[in-house]
């Protein structure tokens, strides 16, 4: 454990211990294995990019980004090779051959990642509460910087390197994404970083990545999702049944969330066996992460912050329909309660039939 972890008020204290470290240990770190969430997101992308970049230019760190999982959702595929982001599929002998290990947008006890539970983790790097500090020899835990890769684009700009093009581009989707394009950023420093980095990132492939052309899979989801919704007490839910990947569970979540009289969104999603959850808010200090934690039978399963949370848990590949949808009713229900919606409130559809 790392029980006298240090806390700053802004990116900066944490984004200058992290440049402290990587010049204290640049001889023994390389080469390190950089290891994002499960299924990453922009911010997880972006955070990898930018901490391998930073280790090589100015510490001469060799490093492999590598992730469990896919990258599903159409914005993240183009990002990725748009980008050209050096990113890896998790090969099953890495955990073993890399000694070292940085680990961003996530921690070791958390479910959402491969990285063994008995082991101490080189670097780690997240925005993510947690009721327990990381066991690592740096743990980075900023909770109000809105988006991890804020931590590392402080870095790289009190290191004074010339920031490339798409690595800029990187790091301003990161940011936009997990912060709502800044709605969730309520700390100064946050948006200063942000139009920092926000002059050296190409727009054209910005706007290339913000609009993807969709798939017709997409369009059937989503289709489903507005089908199958239901609304009561300012929760509105879909449960969307298989899916081709996980990613879809949290783009319907976000897009459920701007209808008008919903203060509150949930989505779940069948892939592989396992059940993924997205729960979603627009209420100031919402405890998103603490109701779905708190509706997880295993709560470590669950994470996020106040208005936005995320998690997964295992049904099984040869469960019967019945089963499945028992195991949607019953979280339903937890969710629900850890909302204080009455069980009386008449589900609507709010789409029609």
């Amino acid at each position: 454990m790392n029980p006298n972890a240090a806390t700053y008020e802004n990116a900066a204290g944490y984004a200058q211990e992290l440049l402290d470290f990587l010049a204290k240990n640049q001889q023994s770190l390389s080469p390190l294995l950089i290891l994002p969430h499960d299924y990453p997101d922009p911010d997880a992308l972006a955070a990898a990019f930018a901490l391998q970049f930073l280790a090589k230019k100015s510490f001469q760190i060799e490093s492999r980004i590598a992730y469990r999982g896919i990258i599903g959702r159409m914005e993240n595929r183009i990002m990725v090779s748009t980008l050209r982001i050096p990113v890896h599929r998790l090969k099953p002998g890495d955990l073993k051959k890399f000694k070292q290990v940085a680990l961003v947008d996530t921690q070791p006890a958390f479910e959402n990642n491969p990285f063994p539970g008995d082991r101490k983790a080189t670097i780690v790097i997240d925005q993510h509460p947690s009721k327990a500090n990381p066991t690592a020899d740096l743990a980075l835990v900023d909770p109000g910087c809105g988006a991890t890769c804020v931590i590392l684009a402080q870095a790289l700009l009190l290191q004074e390197v010339e920031i490339p093009s798409r690595l800029a581009t990187a790091l301003v989707y990161g940011i936009l994404s997990d912060t709502l394009n800044l709605y969730r950023a309520e700390r100064p420093d946050v948006a200063q970083i942000y139009l920092r980095i926000l002059h050296r990132a190409d727009m054209r492939d910005l706007a290339r990545i913000q609009n993807p052309a969709r798939t017709k899979s997409f369009f059937v989801t989503l289709t489903r999702c507005l089908r199958d919704a239901v609304f009561f007490g300012g929760l509105v839910v879909a449960h969307l049944g298989t899916i081709q990947n996980p990613d879809l569970v949290s783009q319907m979540a976000d897009f459920l969330l701007t209808y008008k009289p919903a203060r509150w969104s949930m989505c779940t999603g069948r892939y592989k066996g396992r059940l993924h959850v997205s729960l979603r808010s627009t209420v100031p200090d919402g405890r998103a992460a603490e109701v779905l934690r708190n509706a997880f039978e295993k709560h470590r399963e669950a994470g996020g912050h106040d208005a936005i949370a995320g998690g997964s848990f295992r049904v099984g590949t040869d469960a019967s329909e019945e089963t499945w949808q028992a195991r949607q009713q019953a979280l339903q229900e937890r969710v629900q309660k850890g909302l204080r919606i009455s069980k009386r409130e008449p589900p609507r559809k709010p789409f029609g039939n």
